[in-house]
């Protein structure tokens, strides 16, 4: 059977006005028409660095296999640029050499030296705003939060350089709150309550409901492949509605999570990552927020280990013999690709304009460092996923030579339409990294 085309923002339209965005099908056109009305930033953060062999796709620009720690993202590869060759030059200059994993940490989002703030080794923290803060303050009072931050574990310690990813400015680092529990009492508690969220509320209707005419015609024009893809778009829906109850932005808050036994127990780490990514995805779908920070421990990572993956060494110590603990560290950041494939499933789930919440969003999957045993921050392992609203092109594969990661941190304000020049220190950026639009 031929397949017929058509729109790449084509809706499932329903009774009511239910309308459901679909996920990019081959039938699409190529060039997307539009943007959503708003667009999101997310920052997910892991630590100590990856396996490059195990990271590194293989293939050209835009035919290209994931490596086996990407795997988990497969689903998701036309949403995804996946980068290698970008340096944290900045992060070589300035105070904090005492430790490598301190200076990657506060500079993978401000590019801007560390301040020492005494005569100790490591008195040091971040000595400016990160983008993500600054995006924030620009966009102005446009949600309820201007960002949120949520943490898995990343607060174990009192703050320090090593747990401190987003900063307000310099020596003004934001805490992420690693209690899913009291994540949701903060952004959630007066939510029914909210006269603009009760009128979303009354004007939709649940989507799959809606729709289920126009989805039984829309099979019959799609090829084997698309309605594959169509139906396990379907299903996220129904998953969302079902978990997160905030599908087509019908903003009925979350349930509230279930106090974990421990919250720094190592076997509570992924019942507490699965609610976090539960509350950031029911932030951004009731418009509570437009830019988040997910926050997997600290640099270093602490004693944490992956007791739920079988281990009985520490991260940190994998991560300094991956010659004995190869295995070890690929089921771990495998882990880590699991956990963002499951955030790219929650909000590709959620209908947004004339898309989905993933269409536009993007998503900064980074780190600390790029490989563990050398503390090395150059060549850096980095993935974006989601156009932020047809911004991006998505889709690829691309190896710089050495580019600055300031450069990045400039396209994603560009992203955001926050007008920069510049990020962090100019003396590392040039403006915005090539070849992402």
């Amino acid at each position: 059977m031929s397949m017929k085309r058509i729109g790449r923002r084509y809706l499932l339209r329903g009774a009511c006005g239910v309308a459901l965005g679909l996920p990019l099908l081959h039938a699409m056109q190529s060039h997307a028409g539009g943007t959503p009305a708003a667009k999101r930033l997310i920052v997910f953060f892991t630590n100590n660095g990856t396996i490059k062999s195990a990271w590194r796709p293989q293939g050209t620009e835009t035919n290209f296999q994931l490596g086996p720690i990407l795997a988990p993202l497969a689903p998701y590869q036309s949403k995804l640029i996946v980068m290698e060759g970008i340096d944290m030059e900045s992060s070589y200059h300035g105070p904090g050499s005492g430790d490598p994993h301190m200076p990657g940490m506060a500079h993978l989002l401000t590019g801007t030296e560390m301040i020492d703030t005494g005569s100790g080794t490591y008195d040091k923290i971040g000595g400016g705003i990160s983008v993500d803060q600054h995006i924030a303050q620009t966009l102005g009072a446009a949600t309820k939060f201007s960002s949120l931050g949520f943490g898995v574990q990343a607060r174990e310690y009192s703050a320090s350089p090593w747990n401190s990813l987003s900063y307000l400015g310099a020596n003004q680092p934001v805490d992420p709150e690693d209690d899913p529990v009291k994540m949701f009492d903060k952004v959630f508690s007066d939510v029914s309550n909210d006269p603009a969220i009760a009128d979303l509320r009354a004007q939709r209707l649940t989507v799959l409901d809606g729709v289920k005419d126009e989805i039984g015609a829309l099979h019959g024009r799609l090829g084997s492949e698309d309605k594959i893809r169509l139906e396990q778009h379907l299903a996220a829906v129904a998953e969302v509605e079902k978990s997160v109850a905030v599908a087509a932005g019908n903003c009925t808050p979350p349930a509230a999570p279930s106090p974990v036994g421990s919250l720094y127990a190592h076997a509570s780490a992924p019942a507490i990552m699965k609610a976090q990514i539960d509350l950031l995805v029911a932030a951004l779908a009731c418009d509570l927020t437009r830019v988040a920070t997910l926050q997997w421990r600290e640099a270093l990572g602490g004693d944490s280990t992956f007791v739920w993956l079988n281990q009985t060494v520490t991260h940190h110590e994998e991560s300094h013999d991956p010659g004995n603990y190869s295995a070890e560290l690929i089921a771990v950041n495998t882990w880590f690709a699991e956990q963002l494939a499951y955030l790219l499933h929650s909000l590709e789930a959620v209908p947004d304009g004339a898309g989905t919440l993933l269409d536009s969003t993007v998503v900064l999957w980074c780190n600390e460092l790029s490989d563990g045993a050398a503390h090395s921050r150059r060549d850096m392992s980095l993935v974006l996923a989601g156009s932020c609203g047809g911004y991006f092109n998505t889709g690829r594969y691309l190896q710089y030579g050495g580019n600055h990661h300031n450069d990045l941190l400039v396209s994603l304000c560009h992203a955001m339409d926050v007008p920069v020049a510049t990020f962090g220190n100019p003396a590392y950026c040039t403006g915005e990294l090539p070849n992402l639009t």
